[in-house]
């Protein structure tokens, strides 16, 4: 197909006339129709051979991208990493270290998926995220995990609410308040609900949601009062918050997490590097 003549392709190949003829015979007898038809005594591709070449070059072209990939994870690693991360960090301290593993490894594509915890959980599972950050409420069976951050949460209040001329925020202040909660089976929400309990007070719950950055969305726009990460304003405005400290303290713990039975590549070394710096 690319020489245009038998006795070309035999030179290029470095082969004999026949050789080739032969080897010609033989691919469309496995093949079960013509490549080539003979007409006064030159070669002319037949549709089909074209239709069939067509899909050989791109055959070719996968292996040389192959080859292109196996040198670069020889040389660079992996090439990209995939990173799954809860709200509560995804717009903060994960981005930190997304800037410090980049201008470290430039090269180095990667794929940042802020979802539920349990999402993360899942693809770390999977195999679809080489490493995880989670709150410590999934379930850790086919992971493997350890301690990541766990932070003291901060009450936010919106701007000129009444309660921001305190310095410190208990139970008892935001008894029948309008309070936007994470969801009942979020572990911050379950050691917040026995403090109410013990305190005897009960906050007015009118939105629950799982993502922090919702959380300080609502809380912005005057909906109610929260509990939430400091990783988690990082993102919001400061304009429209307050910000006090809670007593008693609760703390929002999180989890890295890592794929099971897989050695850790130095892409990923390198990113947890990173994740350990921008704490």
């Amino acid at each position: 197909m690319k020489a245009g003549t038998i006795s070309r392709a035999a030179e290029l190949l470095g082969v004999t006339q026949p050789g080739v003829s032969r080897a010609i015979a033989e691919l469309e007898k496995s093949l079960g129709f013509l490549l080539f038809d003979r007409i006064r005594n030159r070669i002319v591709a037949t549709p089909e051979a074209k239709l069939f070449y067509a899909q050989v070059q791109a055959s070719f072209l996968g292996m040389d991208t192959l080859r292109a990939t196996a040198a670069r994870i020889r040389d660079h690693g992996a090439g990209q990493l995939r990173v799954g991360s809860l709200s509560a960090l995804g717009s903060s301290l994960v981005p930190r270290a997304v800037r410090r593993f980049r201008d470290r490894r430039p090269d180095i594509a990667v794929t940042l998926m802020v979802l539920p915890s349990r999402d993360v959980r899942d693809g770390v599972a999977s195999g679809a995220f080489d490493i995880g950050l989670a709150a410590d409420e999934i379930d850790v069976s086919g992971v493997l995990h350890q301690p990541f951050v766990q932070p003291r949460v901060l009450c936010a209040l919106p701007l000129g609410h009444p309660l921001s001329e305190k310095e410190l925020i208990g139970p008892a202040d935001l008894h029948d308040l309008p309070f936007v909660a994470y969801v009942p089976e979020d572990r911050a929400r379950q050691r917040l609900d026995r403090i109410f309990a013990e305190a005897g007070v009960k906050p007015r719950i009118v939105v629950e949601t799982i993502y922090a950055a919702t959380v300080c969305a609502l809380v912005a726009e005057g909906v109610g009062v929260g509990l939430v990460s400091p990783y988690a304003v990082a993102g919001a405005d400061p304009t429209r918050l307050v910000l006090r400290p809670f007593e008693p303290e609760v703390q929002s713990r999180s989890l890295l997490i890592l794929p099971l039975d897989r050695p850790k590549s130095q892409l990923v070394r390198d990113f947890i590097d990173c994740l350990m710096e921008a704490r």
